[in-house]
């Protein structure tokens, strides 16, 4: 029977927090050379590799991963039966750590982390940011999942994979009488008008411009802007007319008090929830990637 020497294991949980063994090695106060013994022996007892290099980081191995998930739980409890020996109360539970992309509207957002923040004994930490930096985040395994408008390219040298969640059509509203003087004529009836965008940076800026380009309509761009709501709050005044996502049409009317001037039915926004998992075994996101499947979108 293999024999699991958890010193090696709890070097091994730091080294894959940390993402390097320079790192690890700071924070354990251990020299370089040691902790790389301890992870070549480890290894060698589990039989299979744990890590691999990509350039001059250590990415985990699909057994890395399934060990890494082990050894989380394992000193996390660890954590937690020291606090309570001290008397400090327990921290709510298992902790499922998420990235927003910041582009994502917040409506939509909730509307995919919803299962995760209603699983008992599950503390949902939620993180917004750039695309870059969340990515960063998740390859040293301090994300647990990232939430994105779109798929993570080769430009992300991570071991992690894209989870399609759905596509959505997309809106467009107005102040109602914006709305009213853009509606008869669509798609026409935009060549010219006042609209708020995205910034170029979003895939709604992108797609919309191959809409536009599509439909030979040169709007009147107003003001750019990389947060949505400041985009809406600004457009429910009547400042232009703006697009979002078809899945949060019935919110944007009632908190805006905008109207509909039509949906855009070929162009589609796509979600994805990107994990270090191919095969997904973290509970909190296949509970969002099976609501999105079989509610939000099903």
């Amino acid at each position: 029977m293999t024999w699991l020497n958890y010193h090696h294991l709890y070097y091994f949980w730091k080294v894959a927090q940390t993402g390097s063994l320079t790192a690890a090695s700071k924070q354990l106060r251990l020299a370089h050379p040691t902790i790389s013994a301890q992870l070549k022996t480890l290894e060698h007892n589990l039989g299979q590799k744990l890590f691999q290099k990509s350039g001059r980081n250590l990415v985990l191995t699909e057994t890395g991963q399934l060990a890494y998930r082990y050894a989380n739980d394992i000193f996390g409890l660890g954590e937690e039966l020291i606090g309570a020996l001290e008397g400090r109360p327990p921290d709510g539970g298992r902790l499922f750590k998420v990235g927003v992309t910041d582009i994502v509207p917040k409506p939509v957002a909730y509307r995919f982390l919803e299962p995760a923040l209603q699983m008992p004994g599950v503390r949902t930490v939620c993180h917004e940011g750039k695309p870059n930096p969340l990515m960063e985040s998740l390859a040293v395994h301090e994300l647990d999942m990232v939430l994105s408008d779109f798929p993570m390219g080769p430009q992300f040298t991570l071991n992690a994979f894209n989870h399609l969640l759905g596509e959505s059509t997309l809106t467009i509203f107005g102040a109602p009488d914006l709305a009213r003087s853009y509606r008869e004529g669509f798609p026409g009836s935009l060549d010219g008008a006042p609209f708020l965008l995205p910034t170029d940076n979003t895939s709604l800026r992108r797609l919309l411009n191959q809409w536009f380009a599509g439909q030979q309509i040169r709007p009147m761009v107003i003001a750019e802007f990389e947060d949505n709501e400041l985009l809406k709050e600004y457009g429910q005044r009547g400042g232009g007319l703006f697009a979002s996502s078809s899945i949060i049409e019935a919110h944007t009317i009632e908190h805006y008090r905008v109207e509909v001037i039509a949906r855009i039915e070929t162009t589609r926004i796509r979600f994805y929830a990107i994990s270090p998992e191919q095969r997904v075994s973290n509970p909190a996101v296949a509970a969002i990637i099976q609501t999105a499947h079989e509610d939000i979108f099903g």
